[in-house]
């Protein structure tokens, strides 16, 4: 049984945006704030996050014609390397990346949902669970409606963010931004160099994403023309979504009063409408969750049935529901995983891995694609990442500079993330001879 191609050009175009659009843009910008200071680095930082996006979805771009295989980079990393690398992933995705950043930004949604229904604490974590569950159980049903619910949401709330952008220009009278100051005097040589990588991982989180379309390959209509359009469009118009609504938070609040709130966007709104503005926001920060715990569960799951079907793990997971032709197992084991991880209150310890297993796979990504150059010279390419081997080379550098950085700055996380990831090997190569009897 094969899964059905049922998304079409502007399907996978929202699956790329809704991806990366998540919580991040509604509260990152702060942090990048405090580590960097001054408007300009602000700036600068998010622009070159941008850039560092664009290189790799070019990377991915070009990835999704030459392997356009269900599981995305799990597929790239089999063919290129070797299944340990590619069980890794997966395993550091169930364990690490989406079950933790799943689970977190469904408590997330049932926090900013609490204050607008008057809901008490106690509902939080049973809401945040609820939502997981019943999610799973939707995707069950086939790609198509979750798709379609991706689209409404996507659309919806990218609009919204415009028209905050737009009125933060409007109606703000005296601008934040200033450039006479580009550095802090406190930051100097390598510690400039330090808080910039420091600043690009809450940055390079919220640009974080684009991959999600390549683990639903198998089910994107003419994808050799799709895939890559998909993901070039939907990445450039996040770049300019990201930066402008940083260049309005810096106009509207200024960089110390950006550094010193935890909610940047509803501040920008409550300046510029009041508390309506503020409570708006927090609905559009409803939505946003809820649309990135949607897309989490209909796109990951993917992975983990490319595994059961080559046998590396559970051989159920592998399966396609005979009427939806999707993989219900998979689907259903993500919800319950990260809805224990919610119940767990572990969420958090666990989305602080996510950025830093992120990062090390998507550098593999890059390698892989120079592997193909040379391994698989005519696979088709149609949309070839520009400036070979430029493009791949800088994006595996920066990677691995945010990888290394989490060393230095975020040694704790660092370490955990490594040995959770360095777990899975025994578990493969167990589960390798455990196969092998069996047969």
């Amino acid at each position: 049984m094969k899964f059905a191609r049922k998304l079409n050009l502007f399907d996978a175009t929202m699956i790329v945006i809704s991806g990366i659009i998540g919580s991040g843009i509604f509260i990152n910008p702060y942090v990048v704030a405090q580590t960097v200071k001054t408007p300009f680095l602000i700036l600068v930082v998010w622009i070159a996050g941008g850039l560092i996006a664009l290189a790799g979805a070019f990377v991915f771009a070009e990835l999704s014609t030459v392997m356009p295989r269900v599981g995305g980079q799990y597929a790239f990393f089999r063919e290129a390397f070797h299944p340990l690398v590619a069980f890794l992933h997966g395993w550091s995705l169930l364990f690490i990346v989406q079950s933790g950043a799943t689970a977190a930004v469904a408590v997330a949604f049932a926090e900013y949902l609490k204050p607008l229904f008057n809901l008490p604490d106690s509902f939080v974590t049973p809401l945040a669970v609820a939502i997981l569950l019943g999610l799973a159980a939707f995707h069950a049903l086939g790609i198509k409606p979750g798709a379609m619910l991706i689209n409404v949401i996507t659309f919806g709330k990218t609009l919204a963010i415009a028209a905050l952008i737009v009125g933060a220009f409007v109606l703000t009278k005296q601008s934040g931004i200033t450039f006479e100051q580009t550095t802090p005097p406190d930051l100097k040589s390598f510690g400039l160099v330090s808080a910039f990588f420091a600043a690009l991982v809450p940055t390079m989180f919220a640009y974080g994403g684009w991959q999600n379309l390549n683990f639903v390959s198998e089910e994107v209509k003419d994808p050799l023309r799709n895939l890559p359009r998909a993901i070039m469009i939907g990445v450039l118009c996040v770049i300019a979504v990201y930066v402008s609504a940083n260049v309005a938070y810096v106009h509207a609040l200024g960089a110390p009063a950006l550094a010193a709130t935890k909610t940047p966007a509803a501040d920008v709104a409550a300046l510029l409408v009041g508390e309506t503005g503020k409570k708006a926001i927090s609905f559009l920060i409803v939505i946003s969750t809820f649309g990135f715990i949607n897309l989490a569960l209909l796109s990951a799951p993917r992975v983990y049935y490319a595994m059961g079907a080559d046998g590396v793990f559970f051989k159920f997971l592998g399966n396609l529901s005979p009427r939806f032709q999707v993989p219900t197992a998979a689907i259903l084991l993500q919800g319950a995983l990260a809805s224990l991880f919610a119940l767990s209150n572990r969420y958090d310890e666990l989305l602080g891995y996510a950025v830093f297993a992120d990062w090390i796979f998507f550098a593999l990504a890059g390698i892989a694609l120079m592997v193909f150059r040379r391994t698989m010279p005519k696979a088709p390419r149609p949309n070839p990442a520009p400036f070979y081997p430029i493009t791949p080379v800088l994006f595996v550098v920066a990677g691995l500079g945010i990888v290394a950085n989490t060393f230095v700055a975020d040694w704790k996380n660092a370490r955990i993330g490594a040995l959770i990831i360095a777990a899975g090997v025994p578990v493969f190569f167990l589960w390798k001879r455990f196969g092998a009897e069996k047969k």
